[in-house]
């Protein structure tokens, strides 16, 4: 099989290279899939520096996210839940490779007419968006929802999602394609946050100037954010692609009456598994129901794990929008 291992820390994705690996064979806890797609994150960018909190032994093949076909089921299991030639999607180390082995709970069928490349980049901001919209800010009919760097994987899944519970949605971004991809996928409004007076530009867009109920920040805005907010918000930290770490002014909280809230969907599995059920049911339906679609960038095509280092490094560069997927050609396929 074809893949990209990391042996040791590299300064970037300029650095990684694929290599030629021996075939999975079946074990008695795993599937082994055949990869078509592979979905990009941030967070690969971090691990392949040595610089994410959770980071497998060397060397190791980087990605985690993707879809494609079982080959094999795991020996163990007398009943798997899913069979040889079945479509899913999932999660797990070694997303940028030919083939791959998964835990069933890791693993999710492809919905009805979606193809791998829509699939690929499900498994991560698809529920982290639902959670925090469903379980954290509980996001309900009329509610304002300011989504910051809404063009993004996640943000775009929090439009929707918010879209679909009957939110209106104030989106930030950074460029004019970004508006227009956001607006594509169901926001309302749209600001420039790296424009001096964007926070009273959101509060115009409220009823009465009062600022926005809910906000859902994977940046590491929520100073500024504190500032357009109407009392008794709710804000969910998701993440900090800003790349720092936020010193928040507490009395602001205080004032406002804010619910300050974290969401680390990972942790969901250990600490609350009967919500992961809950929160994947939930989508499924908004995505039956034609109110969630797939959020592949689409201005370029990126094609075979040669490819994966440009598309890691323009995701890196914030050149994309939605989810930068690889497809994935097997053996005798052609990368065309």
């Amino acid at each position: 099989m074809q893949g990209i291992q990391v042996k040791e820390y590299v300064q970037g994705p300029q650095d990684l290279t694929v290599t030629t690996h021996p075939e999975l064979k079946p074990s008695s806890d795993n599937y082994v899939i055949a990869i078509h797609a592979s979905a990009t994150n941030f967070f690969d960018l971090l691990q392949i520096r040595g610089k994410y909190q959770h980071q497998p032994a060397l060397p190791w093949i980087a990605g985690a996210e993707f879809a494609g076909v079982i080959l094999s089921t795991p020996s163990s299991t007398k009943v798997p839940k899913f069979k040889k030639g079945d479509r899913v999607f999932g999660s797990s180390q070694g997303g940028y490779a030919t083939q791959i082995c998964a835990r069933e709970e890791s693993l999710m069928p492809i919905p009805p007419g979606w193809g791998f490349m829509e699939a690929a980049g499900l498994m991560v901001t698809a529920p982290t968006a639902y959670a925090a919209m469903a379980l954290e800010a509980k996001v309900r009919k009329g509610d304002y929802v300011l989504v910051h760097a809404a063009a993004g994987g996640v943000g775009l899944a929090a439009v929707q999602v918010a879209k679909a519970f009957g939110a209106t949605i104030i989106a930030t971004a950074g460029s004019q394609r970004k508006f227009e991809v956001a607006k594509m996928f169901g926001a309302d409004y749209t600001v420039d946050y790296n424009k001096e007076g964007w926070v009273e530009q959101v509060k115009k867009f409220t009823p009465k100037g009062k600022g926005v109920d809910v906000v859902f920040d994977p940046v590491g805005m929520v100073n500024m954010s504190l500032r357009c907010i109407a009392w008794g918000a709710r804000i969910v930290v998701v993440g900090f692609a800003a790349g720092k770490i936020e010193k928040v002014a507490m009395n602001r909280v205080l004032l406002k009456n804010v619910s300050l809230l974290g969401l680390h969907w990972g942790s969901y599995t250990k600490e609350a598994p009967e919500l992961v059920e809950k929160v994947w049911e939930g989508l499924f339906q908004l995505i039956r129901d034609g109110r969630f679609k797939g959020t592949v960038y689409t201005d370029r095509q990126f094609h075979g794990l040669e490819s994966v280092s440009e598309a890691l490094a323009m995701l890196g560069r914030r050149e994309t929008w939605g989810k930068a997927v690889v497809s994935v050609p097997q053996a005798g396929e052609s990368k065309l």
